[in-house]
């Protein structure tokens, strides 16, 4: 596979002296975030979005003080938080214009979110069967204000007549027709407000178009990629219109970072949601339309020398979501020229790394890694520390840090 334009455009040896001089005072293992990376990537998604506004997917990011400071930047308008508990903590905090992506079925938060006016001005829920609908009115009763909810909308591809889905199992509304009737069915119940509606095509937005050392997938990816898109947006424009008669809808929402300029054009679409672009993590390094740089890493020390050309850092097992597969494991950045041991792959407590950059490797040097996904580092660190040129300038907690693990 070609080099990705972030290996082509970035100095490893600068780049590593610049991250060893900014946190020469921190013992590892410890989690950063480039600043000057991590704003550029949100200049260029914004860029992207031509335009439309980008509601933040909190899942991630999962810093309250990251999220702040990407929500004060034009282009970015609301969260799109990924439970309930966390949209009220996030509404307590301050945070305004919160959708909840998925449905939510824990009564405690329910009853939380019905019984706070200011909060269910703040936050709307996601629904998809009137079975949500029903376990809403059970746990809640009459609520003080009406609530805010949006209808999530199946955005899978369907092929052999609907015997093979393409995308997330999500939604079963898939038909304007059953958009149409969940929607009537909602405005009928007193206490609901249909606000809005969402269709996360995962299968575009999730799904690197150029996957590494495969280029019949690749082919057969952009494929149906094309193929997707075209359905969608004449579908997502049917729901749109068969909705409105019910409801006025505040916003319409879809897309990813992987998707952004795509579904930006959707004339049905009026935001896009982002936030992973942010960390550029290692499964956006195969997306042939996105350039970003890495800002989210995690240093970890050498602490053995076993033999020539291994190094063995600690930690390390920081295994992302998803299928089993390579792609899901972190992977060595700086210094340059290392790779994973197939037999051992990141674990628990060590990791060792192969290459010819391990005879530069000495106990207590770094290696600095990148996460496969965004967010879900930050379940392994409590502090991020933002670098700004060559120093730390703010250390700050992540949700872990401040006590919060919502999923």
């Amino acid at each position: 596979m070609a080099t990705h334009p972030i290996h082509r455009r970035i100095n490893a040896e600068s780049a590593l002296d610049r991250l060893e001089r900014a946190t020469a005072g921190i013992d590892p293992p410890f989690a950063l975030v480039d600043l000057d990376a991590f704003d550029a990537n949100a200049t260029d998604l914004t860029r992207r979005a031509a335009g439309k506004p980008i509601r933040l997917a909190s899942k991630s990011i999962r810093c309250r003080r990251l999220l702040e400071r990407t929500l004060s930047k034009d282009g970015f308008q609301g969260v799109l938080a990924f439970t309930l508990p966390e949209a009220l903590w996030l509404a307590d905090a301050g945070l305004e214009d919160i959708v909840v992506a998925y449905p939510s079925v824990d009564r405690g938060a329910l009853r939380g979110l019905a019984n706070g006016a200011d909060r269910g001005r703040r936050i709307t829920i996601m629904v998809d069967s009137i079975e949500h609908l029903n376990l809403i009115q059970e746990a809640v009763g009459v609520p003080v204000a009406p609530i805010r909810v949006c209808i999530d909308i199946d955005a899978g591809l369907w092929l052999l007549k609907g015997r093979l889905q393409v995308g997330a199992k999500r939604s079963p509304i898939h038909t304007p027709e059953q958009a149409a009737a969940l929607a009537r069915a909602i405005v009928a119940r007193k206490g609901f407000q249909l606000v809005g509606l969402m269709a996360y095509e995962s299968q575009i937005a999730g799904v690197g178009d150029a996957p590494p050392h495969n280029p019949l997938r690749a082919s057969a990816v952009r494929r149906m990629q094309r193929m997707s898109y075209r359905e969608l947006v004449d579908r997502r424009a049917a729901i749109v219109a068969a909705v409105e008669p019910y409801a006025a809808l505040e916003f319409v929402n879809g897309g990813g970072t992987g998707s952004v300029e795509l579904t930006a054009r959707d004339p049905s679409v009026t935001e896009v949601a982002a936030g992973s672009g942010l960390y550029a993590p290692v499964v956006f390094d195969y997306y042939r339309s996105l350039d970003l740089r890495p800002a989210a890493l995690f240093a970890l020390p050498v602490v053995r020398r076993p033999r020539k050309g291994v190094a063995t850092v600690l930690g390390g097992g920081y295994l992302a979501s998803g299928p089993s597969d390579s792609l899901r494991l972190p992977k060595p950045y700086l210094p340059p020229g290392l790779r994973l041991d197939r037999q051992e792959g990141a674990g628990e407590v060590q990791t060792p790394v192969i290459g010819a950059a391990t005879e530069n490797l000495r106990i207590g040097d770094r290696v600095y890694f990148r996460h496969a996904k965004a967010g879900e580092l930050c379940e392994r660190f409590d502090v991020l520390h933002l670098i700004s040129g060559e120093r730390v300038a703010e250390s700050v907690p992540t949700y872990r840090g401040e006590g919060q693990t919502f999923l």
